[in-house]
């Protein structure tokens, strides 16, 4: 249970980064489809729950070591191929939106230039990227019962101090900024989709080095329902208070600030974390695709890139890496086929 427990929480820890925890993501793809969003963030946590399960059976069936383990086995080679480099490129471009992302957030709350911030995100990732995978595996998992704890005491507080009755907020929910979908439950399948994109990658090498098909599956139903009870709060405690939230670019660290500044300090550094969390998660998954962890090339590589990803991240968000991100919302309904129906024809470790 305690091994399912840990990939559970890593689970979240990938997936959970900053514009989740920002509640930004969840304003969009839930919050502003009113009480349909609820619907909308059940649905996604039984996508969620179930893939992940596939994902990590099939994975510890074949002992994956990388995501190319996996997809061309159940895409074949011209589709394996094609998805294999379109979602390495997609690892380092979210890892790359992390590290100015922590440039940003360093220059908001601490007054540093964005490119300290940057170097200080890169480095901690360089150093965490070079333990072994079961290392990187606790270390994301230890952020996300830390922040169901913040979430919670913000959902609570939302709730009981609410100004406008739900009916009231609803308007003011459904006027705001939304995904291009105009259908919630698509949009609520393609948040899910998306997500599996991102964390797709880590879990196959976190589940490949599981021997027990059954604690791996466990440990991604554990994500799953975990996410959904997050993504339910945090909507919850946005719907709450859409009349104080609404319009600003990280509202759940606004809902904190106005419980007490120190909340508003532990919500800050709580994206900080999430913002590390997906940084290791995805340039860890980047660099085990092409390098192996055991060799002393590894270590060099991981420098040499992170570098690169310094650099690439004084260029900020830019509309090259938000393109990036629609495409791999698509990829991921791809991915999630393909998984699904792997799992259920029972693929089995090729001799």
């Amino acid at each position: 249970m305690k091994k399912s427990l840990q990939i559970g929480g890593a689970y979240v820890g990938i997936i959970v980064g900053a514009g989740f925890a920002s509640g930004q993501e969840i304003v969009q793809y839930f919050t502003s489809y009113g009480y349909k969003g609820i619907f909308g963030a059940l649905i996604a946590t039984l996508g969620f729950a179930f893939v992940g399960m596939c994902i990590a059976q099939i994975s510890s069936r074949l002992r994956t070591t990388s995501h190319k383990d996996l997809i061309y086995q159940i895409s074949g080679n011209a589709v394996g191929f094609v998805m294999d480099y379109l979602l390495s490129l997609f690892l380092f471009g979210v890892a790359v939106i992390m590290f100015a992302g922590a440039g940003a957030t360093f220059e908001q709350m601490f007054g540093l230039p964005i490119w300290m911030g940057s170097i200080f995100m890169i480095t901690l990732t360089i150093v965490t990227v070079m333990m072994n995978v079961q290392s990187v595996i606790n270390i994301i998992a230890i952020a996300t019962p830390y922040l169901l704890a913040v979430v919670t005491v913000i959902a609570v507080y939302s709730l009981a101090t609410m100004e406008l009755s739900f009916a009231e907020q609803v308007v003011i929910a459904e006027q705001q900024l939304r995904v291009e979908s105009k259908s919630w439950w698509v949009t609520a399948l393609l948040y899910m989709s998306f997500n599996i994109g991102v964390c797709f990658s880590l879990l196959t090498v976190m589940c490949g080095s599981i021997r027990n098909e059954r604690v791996a599956g466990m440990g991604g139903i554990i994500g799953g329902i975990l996410l959904g009870a997050l993504i339910l709060l945090i909507n919850l405690s946005l719907l709450a208070k859409m009349n104080i939230v609404a319009g600003l670019d990280i509202p759940m660290l606004a809902l904190a600030n106005e419980i007490h500044p120190i909340i508003g300090l532990v919500m800050s550094l709580s994206l900080l974390g999430m913002i590390y969390n997906t940084a290791v998660g995805m340039f860890y998954s980047f660099m085990v695709r092409f390098f192996k962890p055991k060799k002393p090339s590894f270590k060099v590589a991981v420098i040499f890139l992170g570098a690169l990803g310094f650099l690439a991240s004084l260029a900020g968000f830019t509309t090259l890496v938000s393109k990036l991100y629609a495409v791999m919302g698509y990829l991921g309904f791809i991915l999630v086929a393909a998984i699904v129906f792997a799992w259920l024809r029972g693929i089995r470790r090729l001799a």
